[in-house]
């Protein structure tokens, strides 16, 4: 138990000091580790994933005020707002579908969305603050149609969807790329909320009462490493990191796909 336990830590430290060098939360990276290497089936990594997503942005938020005020991000409600009422409906729908996928099935999903994460980590995230490419209603209707479509992978995935949510916020809505950072926590957390609760009604969240010692000790190691990423960002650049990152989650994607055999 213990050495399951130092494990837990140890990985969640890793993969939250990988997060924390590219700005995201490292949930992406954690959901292949929980169904390769702490063996737990697919709905029930994407919910513990979950909850261990929730403790790390909560605190993220918490800690990138210094960084970015609050007034910052009240200034910029509507954007906030636009994203969220496509994001809490893709949270909903995306969480009812995981819960009825077949376990083969879900694990494909999965493998497939990672694939798509490792492209958008390549793509979009030098991406810099600039003009929106779109205003008005074209804007409106373009946010929450991505919106939409980042909860429904947020929800798949259990993670927190900033891989996805700060490409869009700059490119969509010109935000810089600091700013970017918090808007897409306070986006996503009210979006994790629901997609969580979403769950909560599936006999598989029972798995959270039966890990509760892991989810915190591996959420603790994951918050002390988005820490320690976050100091190395001026030694390590994050930029140079993203081929092998997004190279790891290719090969995690790989890994998950070979549990539908």
């Amino acid at each position: 138990m213990i050495g399951r336990l130092t494990g837990a830590f140890g990985g969640g430290a890793l993969i939250g000091t990988l997060g924390g060098l590219i700005g995201l939360g490292g949930a992406e990276f954690r959901l292949p580790l929980l169904i390769s290497s702490f063996r737990f089936a697919a709905l029930q990594a994407v919910i513990l994933n979950k909850a261990m997503s929730l403790i790390v942005v909560a605190t993220a938020l918490i800690f990138r005020t210094r960084t970015v005020p609050l007034d910052d991000l009240a200034a910029h409600w509507t954007v906030v707002v636009n994203l969220l009422g496509g994001s809490l409906i893709g949270a909903w729908f995306g969480a009812g579908w995981a819960t009825r996928l077949k376990s083969a099935s879900l694990y494909r999903v999965i493998a497939i969305l990672l694939v798509v994460i490792a492209l958008v980590l390549l793509w979009g995230h030098g991406a810099a603050g600039s003009q929106p490419v779109l205003s008005g209603t074209s804007q409106i209707i373009a946010g929450l149609v991505a919106g939409f479509a980042i909860g429904v992978v947020a929800s798949l995935l259990g993670v927190a969807g900033g891989e996805l949510l700060i490409p869009t916020l700059v490119l969509l809505f010109g935000a810089d790329i600091k700013l970017a950072g918090s808007l897409s926590l306070a986006v996503s957390l009210p979006t994790m909320i629901v997609g969580f609760t979403r769950y909560s009604r599936d006999q598989s969240f029972s798995v959270l009462d039966q890990n509760r010692s892991f989810v915190l000790v591996m959420a603790a190691g994951s918050i002390v490493g988005s820490l320690i990423g976050s100091l190395l960002l001026g030694v390590i650049p994050g930029a140079a990191l993203l081929p092998f990152l997004a190279a790891l989650l290719v090969l995690s994607a790989i890994k998950v796909w070979r549990h539908t055999d």
